[in-house]
């Protein structure tokens, strides 16, 4: 068996969908479509903030109860970084529509989605599955998660505003550094699995594919 083969064929985590963290994933994606409501519907910043605050900071959770529980699954393992990055591209979309924050900075995180979406395609195209999620991913996603709410606090003006839009952009920039970072072990990562495919590729397999 090659080393390709052993890396797709390695499951450890069995296909379980009805488990108590992925019913905690699934509300906090109900969360998605009612933030966006919230901020974008009916202009209730407050509501909303308060949505986004308890959606990021749950983030946690259904990880530590799938551990704590034995309750680890496949699905939980797709879905969890899923809905962590639905809330984060729907948050940053919303607050730049609502202009809490600019287009540069939503531009910088798509730029990154878009590379994590290529390296999935190359994998897939290589006969791999997703990579499990680095730990430098999951604190970048933390800290833009605590910054959005502050950025939101900022834009309401008053005496919060002197130090919320300051310690809310300390966090997003910090967040989208560390992302970036993440996205480039993500690409080497990538960049030796498909080496690797291909050193376990015959060359006569090769030259047929061509």
């Amino acid at each position: 068996m090659t080393s390709t083969e052993q890396h797709v064929q390695a499951d450890p985590a069995p296909w379980r969908v009805w488990t108590w963290p992925n019913l905690i994933s699934f509300i906090r994606f109900l969360g998605i479509g009612v933030f966006l409501y919230l901020l974008l519907g009916t202009h209730d910043d407050v509501a909303g903030l308060v949505v986004l605050a308890v959606g990021g900071g749950t983030d946690w959770v259904d990880g530590f109860l799938a551990r704590r529980l034995g309750q680890v699954s496949r699905f939980g393992q797709l879905f969890d970084p899923l809905v962590d990055r639905l809330y984060i591209l729907s948050a940053v979309v919303a607050l730049t529509v609502r202009e809490f924050v600019p287009w540069q900075f939503t531009a910088a995180l798509l730029a990154r989605e878009l590379v994590l979406l290529a390296g999935l395609v190359m994998l897939r195209r290589h006969g791999y599955g997703p990579l499990e999620v680095h730990y430098l991913g999951k604190a970048a996603t933390f800290i833009v998660f605590a910054a959005f709410p502050v950025l939101v606090l900022a834009g309401q003006g008053g005496g919060v505003e002197a130090w919320a839009r300051p310690t809310g952009w300390a966090l997003a920039w910090w967040g989208i550094v560390l992302y970036w970072i993440s996205a480039l072990l993500y690409v080497i990562q990538v960049a030796g699995l498909i080496r690797a495919s291909r050193a376990d590729t015959p060359d006569v397999v090769r030259r047929q594919s061509t």
